[in-house]
């Protein structure tokens, strides 16, 4: 099956609308982010600010302080490097329960290039007290992601893509904060991935079998906090990790895992994802390829690792 993580998104809003403490705000996007489904059927409750991303956040913060539930949502470019100041000093600072759900994540907006593909975003996100990061892996996590975030008090990112990809669940799973899930065992490499770049891994680890390399592949949506408890026993069990994601390594899925082992359990560690470069114009698979992320080169980058 083949969904995109925001469309989870707007049937997991109508779902959890019931409750009339939700409100979703939205800037402008909402075809595009998919809250329209949301709109469709709580108009009451669904407000469109307009392109005006730092308003967005602070009338969410106040709609939080009014008991309400808030989901504000924008394209990850927009929503983040617009309304950063307002993310930090109002709703990290405040610890108030206010959900920030971003579509059109990385490289998803392949052929509108490097202005509107953000990669900084996790980093930027994961660096804020209070808030905790989710990337999830597919349709089915995302949906679950949502529906386990809207009641959790406090502040969420969570980073959805545009295109349909192969999902990895085949029904939504029990979605826990902070818990990663080991998908494939294996005892030669680890190989953590978050978004839509678990799909990958797992057909990666595949293409490694036939070479004799058996890989392991943890799926990791939850950025911050992390599980450093899974993390911990794969990288003793397999001795080498590789870390792949849509996103960039400074600061990324990369990044958490590397500051964690290092201090935890030194092992030697390949970071796959963006590379301190923005994007360019193209398919979004092919801008992958572009950017090293092709499911053959991680292949290759892999088994070169793993052998030397």
């Amino acid at each position: 099956m083949e969904a995109a993580t925001r469309d989870a998104y707007g049937e997991a809003l109508v779902e959890i609308g019931e409750d009339e403490r939700i409100v979703v705000l939205d800037a402008d996007l909402s075809s595009s982010t998919r809250t329209k489904k949301f709109a469709g059927k709580f108009p009451e409750r669904f407000f469109n600010i307009g392109i005006s991303e730092a308003d967005m956040v602070d009338i969410a913060a106040g709609l939080s302080l009014a008991g309400k539930i808030p989901f504000v949502s924008s394209f990850a470019v927009f929503l983040v490097d617009k309304g950063y100041d307002q993310l930090r000093n109002t709703i990290a600072r405040g610890n108030m329960d206010v959900k920030v759900v971003v579509s059109h994540a990385g490289f998803s907006v392949g052929e509108d290039g490097a202005s509107h593909q953000t990669f900084e975003d996790v980093a930027l996100m994961r660096v804020l007290p209070n808030f905790r990061v989710i990337v999830p892996a597919d349709y089915f996590e995302a949906k679950a992601a949502i529906k386990k975030i809207a009641f959790e008090k406090g502040p969420f990112y969570v980073r959805l893509s545009r295109p349909k990809t192969q999902t990895v669940y085949e029904s939504e799973p029990k979605f826990e904060i902070g818990r990663a899930d080991v998908l494939r065992e294996g005892k030669d490499v680890a190989i953590f991935a978050c978004g839509l770049m678990v799909g990958r891994a797992l057909r990666a680890a595949e293409k490694l079998e036939e070479k004799g390399i058996d890989a392991e592949v943890v799926n990791v949506p939850t950025i911050k906090p992390l599980d450093e408890k899974t993390i911990l026993k794969s990288a003793k069990k397999c001795g080498k990790v590789v870390t792949v994601e849509e996103a960039s390594v400074i600061g990324g899925l990369g990044g958490a895992v590397s500051e964690f082992l290092s201090s935890a359990y030194p092992v030697p560690i390949k970071r796959m994802g963006i590379n301190d470069i923005f994007g360019t114009s193209a398919n979004w698979k092919e801008v992958l390829k572009w950017a090293g992320l092709g499911e053959e080169n991680i292949v290759k980058i892999i088994s070169t690792f793993v052998i030397s």
